[in-house]
């Protein structure tokens, strides 16, 4: 029995069970276009379908990159612990949990619609191909902001909405968000993927990182701003974005220092960005769009 129970203790280390932060990131976004979608709550079934989605393929996205990494992980501080890396799970095995968790998640997608069962494949396809596209270019966080954003013409098409200008609003606001707090992800870990020869935005821009955060956060923000109004949402959305813009700045001052922890608090502090975005926009359906 303590053999069964370490090895599940190894499975749920694989995929970040312990860490939720990265399913969090995911939810977000996917709550935001299921709300707009749906024009206020969605169906129950359906949003519940939508979050064990979102857990699965974040959890099947890990699987798949700890095996993509296993050669690149036991050189880098924060990583080398992982299954895979320390050698705990075999590489095969990974594949195998990204195989089932995403099966699973196929036969979640199939009750819906077979224009959303599309958009999960290109979804799943995207989620397989992220990982390796850090060793091809210094851009794999635009590459995760396409993964972690096909969510969103997901749920549109999930409630039969066309895949109109308010999608795609959603859709370049997530990715410029993910631009922003994948780029500080990568700080912490700059000097260790340097030596490993690990490309990311954070090599890539230098000393213009915290430029190049701010003006992502703030681009997400402009975008986000567009979906209100093209949706007449009302005051208490617009005061979501607020808190979210308050997150972005208090980022900022902890990026200053560039310290690795500090990097990855704010990387953290993303989380709130995409709750405050989601409460705004909630308590704006449920209370009828208060406007001045």
């Amino acid at each position: 029995m303590n053999i069964v129970a370490s090895r599940l203790r190894e499975y749920a280390l694989l995929v970040r069970l312990h860490r939720p932060i990265g399913t969090l990131l995911l939810l977000w976004p996917t709550l935001w276009a299921l709300w707009i979608a749906a024009e206020g709550v969605p169906p129950l079934k359906l949003a519940a379908i939508f979050i064990a989605g979102v857990a699965l393929m974040r959890s099947a996205g890990c699987a798949i990159n700890d095996f993509a990494d296993r050669k690149l992980d036991p050189n880098v501080a924060r990583t080398r612990e992982r299954p895979v890396a320390a050698g705990r799970i075999r590489p095969v095995e990974a594949l195998a949990v990204f195989a089932v968790l995403s099966l699973v998640a196929l036969v979640l997608v199939v009750q819906l619609s077979p224009e959303t069962v599309r958009l999960a494949v290109v979804a799943a396809a995207l989620a397989a191909l992220y990982p390796f596209t850090k060793r091809i270019t210094h851009w794999p966080q635009l590459f995760l902001g396409l993964a972690f954003s096909m969510g969103i013409p997901m749920a549109f098409a999930a409630l039969g909405r066309p895949l109109g200008t308010t999608a795609w609003l959603l859709f370049a606001a997530n990715i410029a968000w993910i631009l922003a707090y994948d780029t500080a992800y990568a700080m912490a870990d700059r000097a260790d993927d340097l030596k490993a020869g690990v490309k990311s935005t954070a090599i890539v821009l230098g000393s213009f990182d915290r430029g190049f955060i701010l003006l992502a956060h703030g681009a997400a923000l402009a975008l986000l701003t567009l979906v209100g109004v093209g949706q007449g949402l009302g005051l208490l959305y617009y005061l979501g974005l607020v808190f979210a813009a308050g997150s972005a700045i208090y980022q900022q001052r902890l990026l200053r220092t560039r310290a690795p922890a500090d990097c990855l608090r704010a990387f953290l502090l993303n989380n709130y960005f995409g709750l405050f975005v989601f409460v705004g926009l909630a308590a704006d359906f449920w209370f009828g769009h208060w406007r001045l």
